[in-house]
């Protein structure tokens, strides 16, 4: 079989430092690491080539004899062939325990021989979308959340065993979770079939979880959405993601929120900003108004004379709060000209004396009125 340039494997130029080298083995390590990707074999494939790639370039020597003579200057040329046998997960672990330890939080030690039960592992985080409505991130709100996700086995506290008995190391492989055979001249290791590669067994499994230590349970609880929550923000719910497996800690939950367009208001930043409909006296000889915000609160507005359309009116201190400061944004008001669709009239007749006593009022002459006998006829 043609073994790929180990560069490309990782997929790094050959003058990459050190630093890139690693920094592009963890990136493929995180997306093909058996953890989360179970009983995929490609992707084990792909976490073992990956992990052959870095043992070879970040060691300067190896690296040297690679550049030069490709993958005969550095033993049996590759993974598969590596010192004779087939590279298993474990050599992986040993050999870059601290990089999994740092990614996975020890989850890629080696197996310790002796083994007599399952390690505790971490719960998963979980994710779920939450959609609320602009006054209810405005004003802050509660909200159930209802979900599906896996809780600790209550019938065994998390054990996976049945109550009075425990799990108990292997006796194939002795809690190694591998075994060895030999065939010819070449000595062969692979998963031990009778614990699975775990190094235990539970004889007498919990019959509530059948010695999975957890169920899935459907969970209700509610939630505190804080006022000023912007769309898009995620919140945290410490320990209600997945339970740990085998008494490890619970995962996270997160939501995110997503808010819904209000017809009349909208958030800038933090400020609240909607646009008011004014005539057109209003806006030349200006008024007093009053408004209904988003909080159902009544705002009473003053307009200027002559106040132009597109005039931003603001209101201090009535906009979101911010959620990580007591700093809160302002109500931010923008005036339009509510033009009629209809006249009656006595309202046309006002009008069109309007224009006339507005041109009469222009030193040298004007096109409003002029307007007015190009549209009116």
């Amino acid at each position: 079989m043609t073994k790929r340039d180990l560069y490309e494997v990782l997929g790094v130029s050959k003058n990459a430092s050190s630093d890139e080298i690693k920094a592009a083995y963890r990136k493929m390590a995180l997306k093909y690491h058996p953890d989360r990707n179970p009983d995929n074999k490609e992707a084990e494939e792909k976490f073992k080539e990956a992990a052959y790639a870095y043992e070879v370039l970040s060691d300067e020597q190896k690296k040297r004899q690679y550049d030069q003579f490709g993958h005969e200057g550095v033993g049996a040329g590759g993974y598969h062939g590596h010192q004779g046998q087939s590279m298993n997960m474990d050599d992986i672990f040993e050999s870059f325990g601290d990089i999994f330890g740092s990614m996975f939080g020890g989850g890629g030690q080696k197996k310790k021989a002796g083994k007599t039960g399952p390690a505790a592992q971490r719960g998963h985080d979980l994710a779920k979308d939450l959609e609320i409505t602009l006054k209810e991130s405005y004003l802050g709100t509660k909200k159930d959340i209802s979900y599906y996700h896996f809780a600790e086995c209550e019938t065994c506290s998390g054990s996976g065993a049945k109550t009075g008995t425990k799990a108990e190391r292997c006796a194939t492989c002795k809690g190694n979770g591998q075994v060895q055979y030999q065939q010819g001249f070449f000595v062969f290791t692979q998963n031990c079939n009778t614990c699975g590669g775990k190094g235990y067994t539970i004889p007498s499994p919990c019959s509530s979880c059948n010695g999975q230590s957890r169920v899935q349970k459907y969970e209700k609880f509610t939630v505190t959405i804080p006022q000023g929550i912007a769309d898009g923000t995620d919140l945290r719910v410490a320990k209600k993601g997945d339970a740990g497996v085998y008494g490890g800690a619970s995962g996270d939950l997160f939501i995110k929120i997503k808010v819904k367009p209000d017809k009349k208001f909208k958030r800038v930043g933090n400020d609240l900003v909607c646009t008011l409909s004014l005539t057109y006296p209003q806006l030349v000889f200006g008024c007093q108004i009053e408004m209904t915000s988003i909080d159902d609160t009544k705002e009473t507005l003053k307009i200027p004379k002559g106040c132009p359309v597109g005039e931003k009116i603001i209101v201090a201190g009535k906009g979101f709060h911010d959620v990580r400061g007591t700093f809160r944004g302002n109500l931010v008001v923008i005036t339009e000209c509510q033009i009629p669709r209809k006249l009656n009239a006595q309202a046309k007749e006002l009008l069109m004396n309007y224009a006339q006593v507005v041109e009469a009022a222009e030193e040298s002459g004007s096109s409003i009125l002029g307007f007015f006998k190009k549209f009116l006829g």
